[in-house]
């Protein structure tokens, strides 16, 4: 289904030489990869989350047991 703006955009671009048509198309492409990257890492972010939390809550019970140590960076 064509949207009215997405109409109005192919309408912007059948203006334009061929050249100029295949890098619009082109940087679009490359710019809905991104943007599909970035969905799909906020989801395996979003899915992390309750081991995240867990591994905090877990931290904070071995320093209140003294069983932790300061990290040393010199040391990695």
């Amino acid at each position: 289904m064509l949207t009215p703006s997405i109409a109005t955009v192919v309408k912007m671009l059948e203006d334009l030489p061929e050249e100029t048509q295949s890098q619009v198309v082109e940087h679009l492409r490359q710019w809905l990869a991104e943007l599909e990257e970035e969905a799909q890492w906020e989801q395996s972010f979003a899915r992390s989350q309750d081991k995240l939390y867990q591994a905090g809550h877990e931290a904070r019970k071995q320093i209140a047991k003294g069983k932790s140590k300061p990290l040393d960076l010199n040391e990695l």
